[in-house]
């Protein structure tokens, strides 16, 4: 006996909230089951329009936990998923597997091969209640995980933090970059295996880093550091603010956008460049204080 709620859900954000929060609000003593896929189902159909991701895998199974999700059932969505017909995909996946009694999904949920069944061959089956939610607000903004993503490339974190209800975060693994931040006195966390996340637009960004159960407020950049000669490669990189003989190489780390400082500068010369750092901790200081 489940309530079954269906979406991508990536990103988590204020709108999926709204969708798990009316469905515990129906649920009475069923337990609320998240479906969701993975990868994007995008990638299957027009591989070449893949959106980046606001939420890895682990990370969106984390908040749809917290925003009312009992379980969490994660299709792997392949070629061979994407053929299965409407009425095997409700037999074998909404009644057989996950006890559907209630089913929510938006107005214009399809599923099956070549989305063939719609809400109302949902509608048509009895064995469980089909209840259809209308996404768009009756008053406010629309939200959606592609105005959330347009923000965050834009580098609009703040916005994007509104509407996730939360900092966007990156998470990957702590690599070797030039050492040049250690060398001038600020010493970052070279963040790698950044493969298909959502990556703001170059900048100095204030907020967090994290490794293990230690969070740091953090002065953040990314960008090809244009001060300096030579073509060098996109980094993602953090200071955490006051921290001394940090060894994070090769851990697992997480860094979260509160705050965009400022774009981009070439300084001419490193004095000049050490002066806007300085300035960027002071400023990034005070906002992770708050």
């Amino acid at each position: 006996m489940s309530v079954v709620v269906i979406g991508v859900f990536d990103g988590v954000h204020k709108g999926h909230q709204a969708v798990l929060n009316r469905a515990k609000a129906i649920a009475a003593d069923e337990k609320i089951i998240a479906l969701t896929f993975d990868p994007h189902p995008v990638s299957v159909f027009a591989p070449d329009r893949t959106p980046t991701l606001l939420t890895i895998l682990t990370d969106r199974i984390e908040l749809l936990k917290i925003h009312n999700a009992d379980q969490v059932a994660v299709i792997k969505f392949t070629p061979e998923f994407a053929a299965m017909s409407p009425e095997d995909f409700v037999k074998k996946i909404l009644v057989q597997q996950l006890s559907a009694t209630k089913v929510v999904v938006g107005k214009n949920f399809t599923y099956g091969h070549k989305a063939a069944g719609n809400i109302e061959s949902l509608r048509a089956h009895t064995e469980f209640e089909t209840i259809v939610l209308d996404l768009a607000p009756s008053e406010g903004e629309v939200v959606s995980s592609t105005r959330i993503r347009k923000l965050i490339v834009d580098g609009d974190v703040e916005k994007a933090r509104e509407l996730l209800t939360r900092p966007h975060r990156l998470d990957g693994i702590v690599v070797h970059g030039e050492k040049r931040g250690r060398e001038i006195g600020y010493p970052t966390a070279n963040l790698g295996d950044l493969e298909r996340q959502t990556i703001p637009s170059d900048g100095v960004y204030a907020g967090w880093l994290s490794v293990g159960i230690d969070r740091w407020p953090a002065a953040i950049s990314i960008g090809t550091n244009p001060t300096f000669a030579g073509i060098r490669a996109r980094q993602v990189e953090a200071y955490a603010l006051d921290q001394v003989g940090l060894d994070l190489y090769t851990k697992a780390a997480t860094i979260e956008f509160g705050w965009r400082l400022r774009d981009t500068l070439t300084f001419d010369g490193l004095e000049p460049l050490l002066v806007q750092m300085a300035k960027d901790c002071a400023q990034a200081r005070e906002l992770t204080e708050l």
